[in-house]
This record gives structure tokens, C-alpha cells and sequence, in this order.
């Protein structure tokens, strides 16, 4: 449907849908380990039918207005994908996520994506307050959510339980006025 560039590198953002499981398929089964440490996605899509079904539950998502997701291609390949997991017009908060292959990050594809949907969010759809939860410990993440200009509201103790053991999550946030005024001042 459309392909936003992010930048003169090759990197474009498109919208990922279940037509494509195939190719999300073999992109997770690239970074498996890598995007296992710190996002359950991994052990959700084992399979064709399984990243069939997951691409499903969020074109379900966009549907019904909850949620959106959007894959991350570099000179052609699909590296990794951001979303919103979670996404309340009415009540003008949203959350924000992402994943990565190893061998696209360190190139600033999540923080130019995730860009895009919070300009979105903001200015198209009326969201107030956008926010990034995150594993604690998961320092690309966290610094993704210090160049968009979050701020860190809180830490979740021993929230849930990933791979048999307890983790805590970070949240982070911007509100709609300071990401405007980070825009009009960056």
C-alpha cells in the first residue's frame, strides 16, 4: 500500500500483513536469538502458521483501531518491525514497540521508524501521551527512548515472567506538547 523512506540508506517503513509471513518467518528465524532476549516474539512465531496467525491478531488490531504494525526493510530485506501494541484513540495513549535483526541495528532504524508512528499518533490521530515499555535492562531500547525524548516514568518490579524468570519493566513516555516542542525546537 505505501513504503515511507527513513532515510537515504535504503531503509523504508511499510505496513506488514499476513500475505508476507513467509518472509517475517524467515526474518525472525535470522534473529531469533537476538530479538529473544528481550521480546517474546520469537518464541510466538515458530512457524508458518504461527507468523501467519501473529501478523493476523495486528491486520485484526488495525481493523478494529487497537493496534498497528509496520516492518522495517533495509535495500529490501525486512530487518525488524515496530507497533503499536497497544493503541486507544479515546483515551489518547498509545504504546509503542520494536524489534531488530542483529545485522541492522546500531544504524538508527527503530528511533527513525518509531518517529514516524509517534508523528502520526500525534498530529493524525489526536494520541496524547505515547509510550515505550521496555525489559529493564534492555539498553538499545532505553536509548532508543532517550533520543525520541521520553522520559522515564517508572520501573515495574518483577512484572512477568519471560523464559522462566522474573523481569521488570522500564516505562518510558513523551506527551503530545513535548513532542511537539522537541519538533519545533530539534
Amino acid at each position: 500500500m505505501f513504503t515511507r523512506p527513513l532515510g537515504d540508506d535504503g531503509a523504508e517503513l511499510r505496513p506488514l500483513e499476513p500475505w508476507q509471513a513467509e518472509e517475517f518467518l524467515a526474518h525472525i528465524d535470522r534473529g531469533r536469538d537476538f530479538i529473544g532476549r528481550y521480546v517474546g516474539l520469537p518464541d510466538l512465531v515458530t512457524d508458518l502458521e504461527s507468523a501467519r496467525g501473529w501478523l493476523q491478531r495486528y491486520a485484526d488490531k488495525a481493523a478494529a483501531d487497537s493496534g498497528r504494525l509496520y516492518g522495517i526493510w533495509l535495500d529490501g530485506l525486512l530487518v525488524g518491525g515496530v507497533l503499536f501494541r497497544v493503541f486507544d484513540a479515546e483515551q489518547g495513549t498509545c504504546e509503542a514497540g520494536c524489534w531488530l535483526e542483529p545485522a541492522a541495528a546500531g544504524r538508527g532504524l527503530v528511533t527513525r521508524a518509531v518517529r514516524v508512528l509517534i508523528d502520526w499518533a500525534v498530529d493524525q490521530r489526536g494520541i496524547h501521551r505515547v509510550e515505550w515499555v521496555l525489559s529493564a535492562g534492555n539498553t538499545p531500547s532505553a536509548n532508543v527512548a532517550k533520543r525520541l525524548g521520553m522520559t522515564r516514568d517508572g520501573v515495574l518490579r518483577d512484572r512477568f515472567v519471560f523464559r522462566g524468570e522474573r523481569h521488570s519493566d522500564e516505562v518510558w513516555s513523551v506527551l503530545a506538547p513535548e513532542w511537539r516542542a522537541a519538533r519545533e525546537t530539534g
